[in-house]
């Protein structure tokens, strides 16, 4: 046989096998979905669609057929059969799979292309308001939900900090010099971006040996299905030793303003730049694969030493260069933040300066708050460059009840279908923080699979059926108050937060916790009292468990706030009987909303806490990764942490343990000033409260627990009862 023949023989098998789904993956996929079914169904391949995704759904021989151009676009057939003709859901908090014993026939074929080349996910602080302590169970999981939901493009940046070790060892750092760059594990996306160096270390050499292990279960089992993971590059942060080691090296001090100290950022004019982006991806390529995205921003929450467009050019150049020298494929993927958190630098000349020094086939910019502040509307869509249309919804991981349901549904087909969003290329979802409403995202992601608006009222309709596993008119009422209320919110950054989350005060709203709502909290009371009078109805539904739990702690949540006012109020009137009685109350409201959330596991501490620990192999590192889990989601920093309720969460545990206590140790100061008629020393309390806290969040004491005990259901029930007259009358 002549050799050019052999050649285009094995090259036309590779592309045939290539083009076939993996059966065997599909099979496993589909019985880890829906346990002891997978005989149900045939998996088969189907083309895409010029250049697109694609899915078919039939029956034949009494088995649902599921089609794909490649192993997601199989899971999304199964997640579109299990949503239009079971009527079931899988998502973060609740599940319904309540499958019929003869599954549905689909009588007429269906066929679904998506308009959309990439289908992003994740934002660098997913990886720690969430997904810090994730093992290869709970990965396994998200990777499945991923497919389902046709996401082809996620984040996959763990396991990076034991890449940059071996790159930094080679260049004859020590272990010592790199204790005191890389911070603790809560804390890695900020340490990413190069914001922070070393908080909530010195990390333990068994994360860095695990987490490598476990990113290339994540990457297998995504490119398994066809997704084609972001990893990371070099952005120019460096160890604190660099000047030591590299005198002649051009590295600026820079800060993010956030309260640390300052970072080191090797400037990319500087002829190690290159060297070291080159030895990254090359090192990080042999460990861990490439599809050629490369994630980088160069200026997170920190702007440029000056806004030359020259310098600018120059840098995006070089950043650039530092890719391609490793990967000349390299595709370069930018967070379009920086663009809206500092719009008065990021003016037109300095973004083009910045986007067009790079080839328009090699970059692909993340429009990355498109939900409520988009920024491909004011820069010619992104002056040509490829684009993707994302919703970033939250903030911190906080848990309010928070979104834009009419704008998700409409707003990404409408951006696709206009003639200057030029090359808009996909969505994507790009949350701080997940596993907390879950309607916002489900129906995001309605959008990979049409181009045309979705309709959002009759959209919560089948949700809610499907969610609950069956039709009811007490359910449906309340969630189109729940789409008008809640769901209907403003250009907040992220959601209403409760006043009892602050450290204490006598204030309406503080500077990280803001308290006004853009909605009527009578209305969602309202869709409250509907939930709680379908409880007979839907009580055996794990997604109405959920629901009336999440409703029933932000009815409270709000509650809180004219609480609150009762009782300032009282004290600046010197009528200390109301003020006992007020402060009683709001304590006693804390406590009822701690013990209804420790009915479901979505909202324990104790879950976070313990599943920081259980990354440990030591006591050493078990308390460390604890001291990183509480530190998080409490002061972010040390005690003086500007940052302070950042990442708050209305959790049980956390009400009870630690916002309750300071709220106690506030009223006690405030009711021994009343008695004895002297000032109430806030300067002292402040310093109080702050060593306080810091001892909180330094305790290992066992204190939380993971497991979720009691009737959810039955709880609301009950605090409905208590308090719906009072939060009907209070004053907002």
């Amino acid at each position: 046989m002549k050799k050019g023949l052999l050649i285009l023989i094995v090259t036309a098998f590779s592309l045939n096998t290539y083009a076939q789904v993996d059966q065997k993956a599909s099979y496993e996929f589909i019985e880890r979905t829906i346990p002891g079914r997978s005989g149900a169904f045939l998996v088969e391949t189907v083309s895409q669609d010029n250049g697109k995704d694609a899915f078919e759904l039939d029956s034949r021989d009494g088995k649902i057929v599921l089609r794909g151009n490649n192993g997601l676009s199989v899971a999304a057939a199964l997640n579109y059969y299990l949503k239009t003709y079971c009527f079931c859901d899988i998502g973060w908090n609740g599940t319904n799979l309540n499958l019929p014993a003869n599954l549905p026939a689909v009588t007429a074929k269906i066929h679904k292309t998506t308009p959309y080349q990439y289908r992003y996910y994740l934002n660098y602080c997913t990886f720690n308001y969430t997904m810090a302590w994730w093992d290869w169970a709970r990965w396994q999981k998200e990777i499945d939900w991923m497919a389902l939901n046709g996401i082809n493009m996620p984040l996959a940046i763990t396991g990076e900090e034991a890449i940059w070790q071996d790159v930094y060892k080679s260049m004859g750092f020590t272990d010592k010099e790199l204790d005191a760059f890389f911070c603790g594990p809560a804390y890695f996306s900020w340490f990413w971006m190069g914001n922070i160096d070393a908080w909530g270390g010195p990390l333990p050499q068994h994360w860095m040996d695990s987490h490598r292990a476990l990113q290339k279960k994540v990457l297998e089992r995504e490119r398994s299905f066809g997704m084609k993971p972001v990893l990371s590059s070099f952005t120019g942060h460096v160890p604190p030793s660099f000047k030591d080691r590299f005198p002649k090296a051009k590295v600026k001090r820079t800060n993010w303003d956030a309260g640390f100290p300052d970072v080191f950022i090797l400037d990319p004019d500087d002829e190690l730049f290159e060297t070291i982006g080159k030895k990254y991806i090359e090192a990080q390529n042999k460990e861990f694969g490439t599809d050629h995205l490369y994630s980088a921003d160069t200026f997170n929450e920190n702007v440029p030493p000056t806004n030359d467009s020259t310098y600018l050019d120059g840098m995006s150049k070089k950043v650039f260069r530092s890719m391609t020298a490793a990967d000349p494929k390299a595709v370069w993927v930018m967070q379009g933040w920086m663009f809206h958190y500092n719009n008065k630098f990021w003016q037109p000349q300095q973004i083009k300066a910045l986007l067009n020094a790079v080839p328009n086939d090699q970059m692909i910019v993340l429009d990355l708050y498109s939900d409520s502040h988009p920024v491909w509307n004011r820069t010619e869509a992104y002056y040509g460059k490829p684009w993707i249309w994302s919703m970033l919804q939250n903030f911190g991981g906080n848990i309010s009840l928070f979104g834009r349901m009419r704008h998700v549904a409409a707003d990404p087909a409408i951006a696709l279908h206009d003639p200057e969003s030029k090359n808009l290329v996909g969505i994507g979802i790009t949350p701080e923080g997940i596993e907390q409403n879950p309607a916002l995202f489900a129906l995001m992601l309605e959008n990979v699979w049409r181009d045309s608006p979705i309709d959002a009222d009759a959209w919560v309709n089948n949700y809610a059926h499907r969610r609950y596993g069956q039709i009811n008119a007490n359910a449906s009422e309340a969630w189109h108050i729940l789409l008008n209320t809640v769901y209907s919110s403003g250009l907040s950054e992220g959601g209403p937060e409760s006043i009892i989350v602050a450290r204490p005060t006598m204030q309406k709203t503080i500077d990280r916790v803001l308290t006004k709502l853009s909605y009527d909290p009578l209305k969602l009371a309202k869709a409250w009292q509907l939930l709680v009078n379908a409880a007979d109805s839907l009580k055996q539904s794990d997604g109405y468990q959920y629901d009336l739990i999440d409703v029933t702690r932000q009815v409270l949540a709000n509650y809180a706030s004219p609480l609150q006012q009762k009782m300032a109020s009282a004290y600046k009137s010197g009528d200390q009987e109301a003020f006992k009685q007020n402060s009683a109350a709001f304590l006693q409201l804390m406590d009822d909303m701690d013990d209804l959330l420790s009915t479901r596991k979505d909202f324990l501490l104790g879950k976070w806490i313990n599943e920081a620990r259980a990354n440990g192999i030591t006591d050493k590192e078990k308390n460390l990764y604890e001291l990183n889990a509480r530190d998080l989601v409490t002061l972010w920093g040390d005690k003086e942490s500007g940052l302070s309720e950042y990442s708050n969460r209305q959790w049980a545990g956390l009400i009870k343990g630690y916002y309750k206590q300071r709220w106690e140790l506030y009223f006690s100061q405030l009711n021994k000033a009343m008695a004895t008629g002297a000032p109430f020393d806030a300067k002292a309390f402040d310093a109080q409260v702050k060593n306080w806290e810091w001892q909180w969040v330094n305790k290992h004491d066992n204190a939380y627990t993971d497991i979720a005990k009691g009737d959810g259901v039955e709880k609301a029930k009950a605090l409905f009862a208590k308090y719906n007259s009072l939060v009907l009358q209070a004053a907002y």
